[in-house]
């Protein structure tokens, strides 16, 4: 009769630290911020873009040139989700745009930069 092992537990024990958890934008967000970053390139207003994936909050910068600071800043931070909401559009000054529950109303607003008075 084979002697029998105690199974082999791979994970977490008490004494070694846990790895920091990264909050990231997931497929759909990123899907939906990258349509309106496409569009505003094929325009010619933006150049360049940055994610940040930190500990308490995922950041999309958008830059006008690569060398400058971002000129907006989508900012996903779960612990605000309750309050203000989670989603918020900031600008190059630091200023809050807007803040939502939901990202596609803080899309909109960039969205309305491609809109343009034509008189004919």
């Amino acid at each position: 009769m084979a002697s029998l092992r105690p199974a082999t537990v791979i994970g977490h024990t008490g004494s070694q630290p846990k790895p920091p958890q990264q909050i990231c934008f997931n497929r759909l967000e990123l899907t939906t911020i990258l349509n309106v970053y496409g569009r505003m390139v094929a325009a010619g207003e933006w150049r360049d873009y940055a994610i940040d994936t930190l500990k308490d909050r995922a950041v999309f910068s958008i830059f006008r040139r690569t060398s400058e600071m971002p000129i907006y800043r989508i900012e996903k931070n779960p612990k605000l989700s309750r309050k203000q909401g989670a989603y918020s559009l900031i600008s190059q000054h630091g200023q809050i745009l807007k803040r939502g529950q939901e990202l596609d109303p803080i899309l909109r607003l960039l969205n309305q930069k491609l809109l343009k008075v034509v008189e004919s």
